[in-house]
């Protein structure tokens, strides 16, 4: 794992521009995005549709992921410190203790073996 990285992905741009309709409507005519260790901090990512993303070892801090529905999306090795998750749902491969770890010390979420 390495430092967050700020990705040449034109999806990955819209959501720094906070463009959330945008970036679904052109995933869901097709179009692939690279969040893999992402820097995603501080980011309103309310209403994006992330099933099917892998965004493993993304950097999450500060991030709006209220109402997300994550179960479908890769986050092992992605960090959620601070980050406002109520009524997220979460990949079952982690486990609460998991998420919690991250969300109150920034460690990197592991999944499940």
């Amino acid at each position: 794992m390495s430092d967050p990285q700020y990705k040449n992905d034109p999806l990955y741009h819209l959501l720094r521009l906070g463009q959330i309709d945008e970036f679904n409507r052109r995933r869901g005519q097709g179009e692939s995005c690279d969040l893999v260790e992402a820097d995603l901090r501080h980011l309103d990512l309310r209403g994006m549709s992330p099933r099917g993303l892998d965004m493993s070892g993304s950097y999450l801090r500060d991030a709006d992921l209220r109402g997300l529905d994550l179960r479908d999306t890769r986050l092992e090795g992605a960090s959620i410190h601070n980050a406002k998750i109520s009524g997220a749902w979460f990949p079952r491969e982690l486990g609460a203790e998991e998420i919690n770890l991250s969300l109150m010390h920034g460690t990197r979420m592991r999944y499940a073996s």
